[in-house]
């Protein structure tokens, strides 16, 4: 596959992350991946024949790429397609799935498992087996709502009845769905529990990242939502073991993954993978709804590949105006004001440091920063008590989303950058938004 230095993509998985499957396109270290993504979450939880609870792009085989070597992500451009969406709160119908309603959806009449399916109408229960007729999905709104969006202008509002009914009835033009997508379009529930609620628009990237090392579905591809997959009774089961070695961490769901961010992802298949998708209008620290507003839309992406950082899972590099107050690096005014300090107490010596963000996932919240904690710790090779200390005076603990992803974001020396030989990205990234 000849490697080029800009990769279009707008084909996807049925669900399932394959790293046995040959990837869709090769890129050269150093280049572009652009793709018109399609929504998440909601959208493929309302069309059982997907099997990931996502509908992620196909992944793009990245040139020089090793195992044992991680793929700086630069988020160049993301920019919003969809007119309107609908989310909220899941609602989980049982009978009519196998172990896990995002993975192995079942016709509660028929029986057929992934089955095909029509749309008849809208409302709940427009989405029917192609099979038997039967009211299908596994999911139903418990609360939810359909947001129109105006992205010129950076806002979204919450419709009624009747506006949620007419973008039901042309869900896939509404929502701009890649013609490639199979999912059917979330807006044709037409859910309507919330109205004339604003809010503003800031998009960013929900799933982005590079393969597991073994077949998962990709909304699993986490140590949150993997951990229903040990032990499941569906073919995609695998052991705490087996997600604890072969996860990436591509699906994360912090706010903080958007334009200008850069994403430092390992690389655990030859080529990396890389792919993207469920982006979201707008979400606040924790998508604690468990549920935010899925769109269409068109992402670039900048990827090069770092030689030999071993990495066990993704470590972030925020927009400056994203990092925690903490974390920030420090003015030149500050510096001499620490100096001036220093002196009058006797101290050599001061540290010059930038900030890294880790990511921790794990069944909880709590699991999620023992993660993120230890997996600093020894990417760094510093004691875990000193970087609990460095966290807990230099940074911050953010909720990604519940229930179970975190970013652990604090200051680390220079000398401990270079030695791991990511200072010159840091520095460069932390630099630009300084000027």
């Amino acid at each position: 596959m000849e490697a080029r230095n800009v990769v279009y993509v707008d084909e996807f998985t049925d669900g399932i992350l394959d790293p046995e499957k040959e990837m869709i396109k090769a890129v050269k270290d150093g280049g572009y991946i652009i793709a018109n993504t399609a929504p998440g979450c909601w959208g493929p939880m309302l069309t059982p024949k997907l099997k990931g609870g996502h509908e992620v792009t196909r992944p793009v085989f990245v040139e020089n790429a090793e195992v044992g070597d991680a793929v700086a992500i630069y988020i160049e451009d993301i920019q919003v397609t969809s007119i309107a969406t609908a989310s909220g709160k899941e609602k989980v119908i049982e009978g009519r799935y196998i172990s896990d309603p995002f993975v192995a959806a079942k016709c509660p009449n028929c029986g057929t498992v992934y089955p095909e399916t029509v749309i008849e109408g809208v409302g709940p229960d427009s989405i029917r087996c192609a099979n038997c007729g039967a009211d299908v999905v596994p999911f139903k709104f418990e609360h939810g709502y359909t947001m129109v969006l105006d992205k010129e202008e950076n806002i979204g509002v919450t419709v009624g009845k009747e506006a949620a009914e007419k973008i039901a009835a042309n869900g896939r033009e509404y929502m701009r769905i890649p013609h490639n997508s199979a999912q059917n379009p979330a807006v044709t529930l037409a859910p309507h529990d919330l109205v004339g609620v604003i809010s503003r628009m800031r998009p960013f990237l929900g799933q982005l990242g590079t393969l597991p090392s073994i077949k998962m579905p990709d909304s699993h591809n986490a140590g949150d939502f993997g951990t229903f997959l040990i032990g499941a009774e569906h073919e995609y089961a695998i052991t705490k073991e087996e997600l604890e070695r072969h996860r990436t961490d591509g699906h994360m769901d912090i706010n903080r993954v958007r334009k200008g961010a850069v994403v430092i992802a390992p690389v655990k298949v030859k080529g990396a993978g890389v792919y993207m998708g469920d982006m979201h209008a707008m979400q606040g620290d924790g998508e604690i709804a468990g549920h935010t507003t899925d769109v269409a839309g068109i992402v670039t992406l900048r990827v090069k590949v770092l030689k030999g950082l071993k990495i066990e899972g993704p470590i972030l590099l925020p927009n400056f105006e994203d990092l925690p107050y903490l974390a920030r690096p420090f003015t030149e005014e500050e510096l001499e004001k620490a100096k001036k300090l220093a002196n009058q107490w006797g101290a050599d010596s001061l540290e010059k440091s930038y900030p890294l963000s880790f990511i921790g996932t794990g069944a909880n919240l709590n699991e999620a920063v023992n993660n993120g904690l230890e997996r600093a710790a020894k990417f760094l090779e510093l004691p875990l008590p000193e970087v609990l200390n460095r966290a807990t005076i230099t940074g911050s603990i953010e909720i990604g989303r519940l229930p179970g992803v975190v970013t652990v974001t604090f200051l680390v020396p220079v000398e401990i950058l270079e030695k791991k030989g990511i200072l010159d990205i840091v520095k460069k990234h932390y630099t630009k938004a300084e000027n």
